[in-house]
């Protein structure tokens, strides 16, 4: 269940002009000089922001300067920490370390394109921000017809171990067996660059991953890869946060409620041609 530990942006704005009439309406905003009196056990802290630098468009290094980070995950953090007067630095690792990374305490937070489910939400805190889908990468041109989940009887299928793309070849792989069609190969990757090499290599014929990344892929490659299709699964992206670090779970949802209301995170998302639609509102959930 959804735990909410302060009201959602739209709730905040409709209790607000309730209360104190439409004029006075209070609306998210950024106080980064108030960051001793807000967050006081934050204050003068550097948080380490865990990511993975080969997850465009969510994180990735700048293509004229190596050294540099850009994408969703990245904007969208510098926004938020400056927000709310917290210094940050990131930490770079294997996205299969990340998570792993927060709970044994080595890294305060995983910023990148990760999924909420019940069964992580039982060590970490998520502040959730964007919805999420599913996208299937294929050689250009798609020269195995592949349209859908049906048609991966008879091919070989990559993702992500422990990802909701694996339940999803796991129950096609029961269904082609039942159908007495042609078996499901399936080839689990630990990361994403590994992944890309079992396609590129055409050892495996589709590979299954985020669904904002399978888009950003085919249309930075086209004459490699092609989108065959895309599923809006209806799971949900969020920050995650060891659980016990209460006031930076609530400094970075206090952040990201501010950054949405004056429309920050729409121009992210803009400014890397992803679909404004997956904007949720920021909202913390702790079980």
């Amino acid at each position: 269940m959804s735990v909410r530990l302060s009201l959602t942006l739209a709730a905040a704005l409709v209790a607000s002009a309730l209360t104190a009439g439409s004029a006075n309406a209070q609306v998210p905003a950024c106080e980064p000089d108030q960051i001793a009196t807000k967050y006081p056990s934050l204050a003068g802290k550097k948080i380490k922001v865990g990511a993975d630098p080969q997850t465009p468009p969510y994180v990735m290094r700048d293509g004229v300067d190596m050294n540099k980070l850009i994408g969703i995950d990245v904007d969208l953090a510098d926004a938020v920490f400056k927000c709310i007067g917290i210094d940050h630095e990131f930490v770079l690792a294997g996205w299969s370390g990340l998570l792993p990374a927060v709970n044994s305490g080595q890294i305060d937070v995983m910023w990148d394109n990760l999924y909420y489910k019940p069964d992580r939400a039982k060590t970490i805190d998520y502040v959730i921000y964007m919805g999420a889908g599913t996208g299937a990468l294929v050689p250009s041109g798609n020269p195995g017809k592949v349209e859908g989940l049906a048609d991966f009887c008879g091919k070989t299928v990559a993702y992500g171990i422990g990802s909701i793309e694996e339940v999803a070849v796991a129950k096609q792989k029961e269904t082609c067996a039942a159908e007495g069609k042609a078996a499901v190969t399936t080839m689990p990757f630990q990361d994403l660059a590994a992944g890309l090499r079992l396609l590129e290599s055409s050892r495996t014929d589709v590979l299954l991953w985020d669904l904002g990344y399978a888009d950003y892929m085919a249309q930075a490659n086209p004459t490699k890869l092609s989108r065959a299709f895309g599923i809006i699964s209806g799971f949900q992206n969020g920050v995650g946060i060891k659980k016990g670090n209460d006031e930076l779970v609530k400094a970075i949802f206090e952040g990201l409620s501010a950054v949405q209301a004056a429309g920050g995170q729409k121009a992210i998302f803009a400014k890397y041609s992803q679909d404004e639609g997956l904007i949720s509102p920021a909202e913390i959930r702790t079980k």
